[in-house]
């Protein structure tokens, strides 16, 4: 009887690249309005955003209270609501 190949981990269909492909236009976009955003501090620019399955984790440290707070809305009017975690951290003076 002949071996067959045992499945791939994590087999690649078209779903999944498409969903890839869509989490990065969403990191994309949400970068686009963070640094469009000239009242944010420069430090907010440079803050990860990673998306998986729509859902996007924004890590890095901030200078103000405000700007994690603006960051996360931003985030979240792209993303859609509940679908942001905020890992952001408020740098100490």
């Amino acid at each position: 009887m002949p071996l067959q190949d045992p499945a791939p981990a994590t087999p690649t269909t078209a779903d999944s690249k498409s969903v890839k492909t869509s989490d990065r236009e969403l990191s994309r976009k949400i970068r686009e309005a963070l640094v469009s955003d000239k009242s944010l501090a420069a430090s907010a620019h440079s803050v990860r955003i990673m998306s998986h399955d729509g859902n996007v984790t924004l890590k890095g440290r901030v200078k103000s209270e405000d700007d994690k707070k603006a960051i996360e809305e931003k985030a979240a009017s792209i993303a859609g609501t509940g679908k942001v975690t905020n890992d952001l951290e408020v740098r100490a003076n």
